[in-house]
C-alpha cells in the first residue's frame, strides 16, 4: 500500500510540474497572440482613419491655409494701398494700416476657431458641452467687459468713417487738443496747456474736427462809435486784400477775407466782423497777423479804438462858514 501511494503521488507531482512547464511556454505565445490581435485592430482602425477621417482633416487644413493666405493678401494689399499715396484726401494711410492689422487678426482667429470646431468631431470629441461652456463663459465675459467691447466697436467705426486721425485738432467732451495717438480702445489728446488726456472711445459721443480741410477765423474788431462805418469797412477790406496778396500768407489762405459788416453796436463802440478761411493749424498765426495789420492801419488812419469814456468828478465838500 505504501508503495502504491508513493507511486501515485509521484505521478501526480510529475503531472503538475509538467503542466506548469507547459503553461510557462504557453503564456508568451498567448501574449504574442493578444499583441497581434491588438496590432491588427490598430491596423484596421488606422486604415479606416486614413480612408475616412484623414481626407476630412486634410481638406480642413487646406481650407485653413487658403483662407489665411487670402486674408494675408487682403491685409497686405490694404497696407500697400495706404503707402502708395494714391488716395483721396478723406482716406488716411495710418487708418488703412490699422485696419489691415485688425482684418488679419480677426480673420485668422475666426478661421482657426472654425477649423478646430470641425476637427474635434473627427477625433470623436463631442463639442456640444464645449460650446455650451464657451457660451456661458462668453456671456460672463460679455457682461464684465461691456465697456471694453464698446470702446473697440466705437474705435473701429472711428477709423472706418475717418472721423479724425493722428495730428488732427479735435474737440470732444469739453477737451480741445491735438490727437497724439489713437487705438481701437482709446484716444490720446494733448491740449494747449500740455496736458495729455486719455479718452476711451466709448465716451466719444460727439467729436468736432478742427483740422479737416479748412478752418475759419472770426475776428471781432471794436471801434469807437463816432467813427464812420463806411470808412471802417473800407479799411478792413483793404487789410484783407493786402494779406491775400502777400506771398508769405497767400498759400495759407483758402479764400479771400470777407468783412460782412457790423456785428454789434453798444453805447460807446461798434463791433465789426471779419471772416478769414485758412489752412488747418494756421488759424492762430493768422489771427495774430491780422490784429497787427489792423492796428497799424488804424494808427495810420487815426481811427479811434473802442474804449469806455471816463469822466472824473471831484466833489469837494463846502467849507463851513468861519
Amino acid at each position: 500500500m505504501l508503495r502504491l501511494y508513493v507511486e501515485w503521488h509521484g505521478i501526480n507531482a510529475g503531472r503538475s510540474e509538467a503542466l506548469a512547464i507547459i503553461a510557462r511556454f504557453d503564456m508568451p505565445q498567448r501574449q504574442i497572440q493578444n499583441l497581434n490581435e491588438l496590432l491588427g485592430r490598430w491596423r484596421i482602425d488606422g486604415m479606416e482613419f486614413l480612408r475616412v477621417d484623414a481626407p476630412k482633416l486634410l481638406l480642413i487644413l487646406i481650407e485653413v491655409i487658403v483662407l489665411i493666405w487670402l486674408v494675408r493678401a487682403v491685409s497686405r494689399r490694404l497696407k500697400k494701398f495706404g503707402e502708395s499715396k494714391a488716395l483721396p484726401s478723406g482716406i488716411r494711410a495710418q487708418q488703412l494700416k490699422t485696419l489691415s492689422g485688425i482684418v488679419y487678426s480677426a480673420g485668422v482667429f475666426v478661421i482657426v476657431f472654425s477649423a478646430l470646431l470641425q476637427m474635434l468631431p473627427v477625433f470623436g470629441i463631442n463639442i456640444g458641452p464645449l460650446l455650451a461652456s464657451a457660451g456661458v463663459a462668453g456671456l460672463a465675459i460679455g457682461f464684465g467687459a461691456q465697456t471694453l467691447v464698446k470702446d473697440v466697436i466705437n474705435g473701429f467705426f472711428i477709423l472706418m468713417e475717418n472721423q479724425y486721425e493722428v495730428g488732427d485738432v479735435i474737440r470732444t467732451g469739453g477737451i480741445t487738443g491735438t490727437v497724439e495717438s489713437m487705438t481701437l480702445r482709446k484716444t490720446l489728446v494733448r491740449d494747449d496747456q500740455g496736458a495729455l488726456s486719455t479718452i476711451p472711445n466709448s465716451e466719444i459721443k460727439t467729436v468736432s474736427n478742427l483740422s479737416r480741410d479748412w478752418t475759419q477765423v472770426a475776428l471781432h474788431i471794436s471801434v469807437a462809435y463816432t467813427e464812420k462805418s463806411a470808412r471802417i469797412l473800407e479799411l478792413l477790406t483793404q487789410v484783407g486784400q493786402e494779406l491775400r496778396n502777400d506771398p508769405h500768407w497767400s498759400d495759407v489762405l483758402v479764400s479771400d477775407p470777407r468783412v460782412p459788416g457790423i456785428d454789434k453796436v453798444t453805447g460807446t463802440e461798434v463791433d465789426y466782423l471779419m471772416l478769414v478761411k485758412t489752412r488747418p493749424g494756421t488759424q492762430d498765426a493768422m489771427t495774430r497777423e491780422l490784429r497787427r495789420r489792423i492796428k497799424d492801419c488804424f494808427d495810420k488812419n487815426n481811427i479811434q479804438p473802442a474804449g469806455p469814456g471816463r469822466m472824473y468828478v471831484v466833489d469837494s465838500a463846502p467849507r463851513s462858514p468861519a
